[in-house]
């Protein structure tokens, strides 16, 4: 049955059945059109608007996925950061690199190694290390790379370790200070020093301070220490350098880069007219096994690595430092990127540079005029 409006009413007429005449069909469904309801043509006009929205929305949701396939690769590339593009040959030079069985310690020896130099991995753990010296000479062919035992939490180790480099190499011409420890829970080393501060500055400090003279004698030569963009957190709480009255193992990190950066600082004054230059370096957010001792950081790095620096691309400013020639002008600087870098406020402080030097030297038992 097809319903009618009154003409008297509007309204549908429920007894009268046109159904039957399809002229009056024709003319009644044209006339019900024309004579729609503002609000019907309200509701038309609301549903092209949804559907354009609909439509931009999908448009959008289609271009997010392409625009991001596009800028990865750039992105990528801002993350990767400078390059260390010197070609300078090493061959007959001898390198000491701390930490080096892994991360960007095993990468910067790689790179050394591939330039000719003779490397010494100074290690802890002597199975990785004697992996990763198995690893270099099948990628660069160079012989020349040893392994030798350093535990920078234990001071008899290092000087073990320095007297034995000291009889069986006659020259230094390269010393990286690139092992460290990150995040650590609240633990001290062999002589009673907190971890952070007693791997991460004094013994690297100590392992400086043993083989000054032989860098001497084989100068030109360089220093590099590894520190971190986290100095800028840092502070020389010389109340409490051991953390015993208040310890937070992010700002220990922090407090122990910012002391490399003002070693690095009062290093270079004192060894003005050597012949042996020192730079402090930030490597980046590298992916590696640094933030072994944090799960959630662990999870992060796992997540994000796309957007880390691999251990060769933070490795790049290390190897800068080492190598890249006329550099000696820039001795105490901080560099990032192979280039020089913003040093926070307490990271320029002279006076907070010659304290730390003394205080160093007191804990350590060592005169180092």
């Amino acid at each position: 049955m097809i319903l009618r409006r009154s003409p008297q009413h509007g309204r549908f007429d429920p007894n009268d059945n046109i159904s039957s005449d399809p002229r009056r069909v024709a003319r009644f469904s044209f006339d019900e059109v024309l004579r729609q309801p503002e609000s019907w043509r309200g509701a038309a006009a609301a549903g092209t608007k949804m559907l354009t929205f609909l439509s931009s929305a999908l448009a959008l949701f289609l271009s997010v996925p392409l625009l991001v396939f596009v800028a990865l690769p750039h992105i990528r590339k801002y993350v990767a950061g400078g390059v260390c593009k010197s070609t300078a040959k090493l061959n007959g030079k001898v390198v000491v690199i701390t930490g080096a069985n892994t991360g960007i310690g095993k990468e910067t020896a790689r790179d050394l190694a591939g330039r000719g130099a003779k490397v010494i991995l100074a290690c802890r753990d002597m199975a990785k290390a004697e992996a990763a010296a198995c690893e270099i000479r099948n990628t660069t062919g160079n012989q020349e790379i040893i392994v030798k035992k350093l535990d920078l939490a234990d001071t008899k180790s290092i000087r073990e370790f320095a007297e034995n480099f000291l009889k069986e190499e006659k020259e230094l011409h390269i010393l990286i200070n690139n092992a460290g420890v990150m995040l650590c829970p609240y633990s001290k080393t062999a002589d009673g020093f907190e971890m952070h501060l007693g791997v991460n500055h004094l013994g690297h400090f100590l392992l400086t301070f043993l083989l000054i003279e032989r860098l001497k004698q084989s100068a030109p030569a360089r220093i590099v220490n590894v520190s971190s963009l986290a100095h800028h957190g840092g502070r020389i709480r010389f109340h409490d350098l051991m953390g015993e009255k208040s310890y937070n193992r992010g700002l220990a990190y922090c407090h122990s880069k910012l002391a490399n950066v003002l070693f690095t600082r009062e290093l270079a004054r004192r060894l003005q007219d050597t012949g042996v230059s020192v730079y402090a370096v930030h490597p980046g957010t590298v992916f590696s096994e640094l933030p072994r001792h944090s799960v959630v950081l662990n999870v992060l790095w796992t997540t994000f690595q796309y957007f880390l620096k691999t251990p060769a691309e933070g490795a790049q400013t290390s190897v800068y430092c080492a190598v890249v020639e006329d550099l000696e002008s820039m001795s105490g600087k901080y560099f990032s990127d192979c280039k020089p870098a913003y040093v926070s406020t307490q990271g320029r402080h002279d006076e907070t540079a010659k304290k730390l030097w003394d205080v160093s030297c007191e804990l350590l038992g060592i005169q180092w005029d």
